[in-house]
């Protein structure tokens, strides 16, 4: 027999044989978490063992929804609007989808039906859209996020019970469940810039909380011992362009339908080639559609221009510009930011920028916004697929390299001497390791390896530079590329990486109601583009040949070749003037120093210079959003309570 269990009603029907000291989820208790995570939404995964009753007795004080296992256990534990969440019963086993979907009952029944976890994680693996996946059979239970860790897990043992693990979708309210101290080596690793550094950019800054790779599924038994297997590796890259625009064009399609399915109104960015394609896949599908121009103080910008082609041939966009003295500008208010992100974000000092459009489309009354973020990384790709052609396909590779160095204008010595470089990643991540208080790379060098290069602020203390260089040493040791080929590795490394400032966008847009929703990053879009030849997807000759493409009788022909792209460098120079003050304020008395991670004095020397955007402004990015992420969990939960001593010689 198959029960439907959606949102509120939905989990009082599985609550039926709940014992009874869990509140009757028909009519949640008023309960108020004691830190700034009562507004935000969460998930707990629980074993089925009487080991964890206490910590889910915690959880459950600070939850508005309780799922229980069969056993009458619970099962899921957390706070979520109740559209985002479709649960069945089919006898003994429970599946619950959450997050961005259209999953219907029927559909969800089936994947609960189909006989085992693995193979309900592989009916559910076709569905459009971005969502976790959680089955449970026999007291074994499954979880699975999505591939670029838009949908993250994260996993941590629980002391005291024997191996049992406890699964979540925020770093933070598992560390705080399983009582996990900050780890000051990991906290140094976000102090890295451009913070792309696989796997190190993408761990937690808790000791003992654990993320999963996306490409990785978590079972637990109901012991809740863990284990995890691979559920997803990059697709063949033998599609040609025009297949893979049409697998392209086709699956954008399911994602915003996925979306805007029962809505009546939707709001979206409407500004480069990546957000239009998605405006006008969704007013196409019939959605009524509040489309945001956010212009910018460069004459050259042409987002404006561009965005009211793309509405005069749409029907059903309401167009609004917002002026660019109306846009908060880069280092706005960085000294008073409060909101509830579970890791360090870049997004810091951009913050009012990029939630000024979602708070105006709230006040329209949108309850989804549509972005397109993650379209660079798909789209413009990474021209080290260069590298990995070269031993298969060696003139296409000479003539993608000559394109490449002429247009960037790169040395030619160097590009040839990284494409015949084959040192394995291990090697290069301890070169990284040596390289660490170097200068940044020049913009000129080329980016045929397996990575830029990142590097610590000159204001990075000698404590913090000996961590991170110890962490990374010890990956060096085993840790594999996401794809044998530099290209594919740098597109996913970056992907993984970037997708988590979607994640704190939505965090940011909780409180006000909206869902942020970045469909590019959905696990079947990510699968069409990369199934693309590479030599046709990535070429210094067209602009996003693949969306251009795939856009053909979606977007308006007038704006469907157009090769340029704004940037905001004046925004973040006159922001640095004009808030300057607010980020000598975010440096009294730093958490950062006080961790034994900055030289405070370094750090203020730095910012009262004047800064090119492109280099020397971007190295605070990283430091602030750690300063301002770290003052921000003191002022909801009090201080934090560092480890006591960590790789290379930072103690508390």
């Amino acid at each position: 027999m198959v029960k439907r269990v959606g949102g509120a009603a939905g989990a009082a029907h599985l609550l039926d044989r709940t014992p009874p000291t869990v509140p009757d989820q028909k009519d949640p208790p008023m309960v108020t978490r004691p830190s700034s995570t009562a507004g935000a939404c969460w998930f707990l995964v629980f074993p089925d063992t009487d080991a964890v009753a206490a910590l889910a007795a915690r959880a459950r004080s600070s939850a508005s929804r309780v799922i229980p296992h069969a056993s009458g256990r619970p099962w899921l534990i957390g706070r979520w609007p109740d559209h985002a969440l479709t649960t069945v019963a089919c006898g003994p086993a429970r599946l619950a989808v959450l997050g961005q979907h259209a999953v219907t009952e029927k559909e969800a029944a089936h994947a609960a039906c189909a006989g085992s976890l693995e193979a309900a994680d592989a009916y559910a693996s076709k569905w459009a859209g971005s969502h976790h996946l959680i089955a449970g059979l026999d007291g074994r239970t499954l979880v699975r996020g999505t591939v670029t860790g838009v949908r993250s897990i994260f996993v941590a043992q629980v002391p005291g019970t024997h191996g049992a693990h406890l699964v979540s979708d925020r770093a933070d309210v598992l560390a705080d469940v399983a009582g996990a101290d900050l780890d000051q080596a990991r906290l140094a690793v976000h102090l890295l810039s451009p913070g792309i550094l696989h796997p190190l950019t993408t761990q937690t800054v808790w000791r003992g909380v654990d993320v999963v790779p996306g490409d990785r599924r978590v079972l637990l038994d109901r012991d809740g011992r863990l284990r995890t297997s691979r559920c997803w590796s990059p697709p063949p890259a033998e599609l040609p362009l025009a297949e893979g625009a049409r697998l392209v064009r086709e699956r954008l399609a399911d994602a915003v339908a996925a979306r805007i399915t029962g809505r009546e109104l939707i709001s979206a960015d409407l500004g480069g080639v990546d957000s239009t394609a998605v405006v006008a896949t969704a007013a196409r599908a019939g959605a009524k559609t509040v489309a945001y121009t956010a212009a910018v103080h460069d004459v050259l910008g042409d987002d404006v221009a561009y965005a009211r082609r793309t509405v005069e041939a749409l029907d059903a966009v309401e167009h609004h510009v917002v002026p660019a003295t109306a846009v908060p500008l880069t280092f706005d208010r960085v000294d008073a930011l409060d909101d509830d992100l579970d890791t360090p974000s870049l997004y810091a000092v951009n913050r009012h920028r990029r939630m000024h459009i979602i708070e105006r489309a709230a006040e329209r009354g949108s309850p989804l916004h549509l972005s397109g973020m993650g379209g660079d990384e798909l789209f413009s790709g990474a021209s080290a697929h260069v590298h990995g052609l070269l031993p298969r396909h060696p003139r296409t590779a000479w003539r993608l390299a000559r394109g490449f160095t002429s247009r960037h204008r790169w040395s030619r010595r160097t590009a040839i001497a990284q494409l015949l470089d084959r040192r394995p990643y291990g090697s290069w991540l301890t070169r990284v390791a040596h390289d660490l208080t170097l200068p940044q790379p020049p913009m000129s060098v080329p980016l045929f390896t397996w990575g830029t290069p990142p590097r610590l602020p000159p204001w990075a203390t000698m404590s913090a530079v000996e961590a991170v260089r110890a962490l990374i040493h010890m990956q060096a040791k085993d840790t594999e590329p996401l794809d044998p080929d530099h290209g594919g590795h740098r597109e996913l490394a970056t992907l993984r990486t970037l997708a988590r400032f979607a994640r704190h966008v939505q965090q940011m847009s909780e409180p006000l109601g909206v869902t942020f929703a970045a469909p590019y990053y959905d696990d079947l879009l990510v699968e069409a583009a990369l199934a693309v030849r590479p030599q046709e997807r990535v070429t210094p000759w067209r602009y996003k040949p693949l969306i251009e493409e795939a856009m053909r009788g979606v977007v308006p022909e007038s704006v469907r070749h157009r090769t340029t792209k704004a940037h905001a460098a004046l925004e973040e120079e006159t922001g640095l003037r004009r808030h300057r003050s607010a980020l000598l304020a975010l440096w009294e008395d730093s958490r950062l120093r006080e961790l034994g991670l900055v030289d405070e004095a370094a750090l203020r020397d730095w910012c009262v210079r004047p800064l090119a955007a492109d280099v020397e402004s971007a190295l605070l990015h990283p430091t602030v959003g750690c300063e301002a992420w770290l003052r921000a969990r003191e002022r909801s939960r009090g201080p934090l309570r560092p480890a006591q001593t960590d790789p290379g010689g930072i103690t508390a």
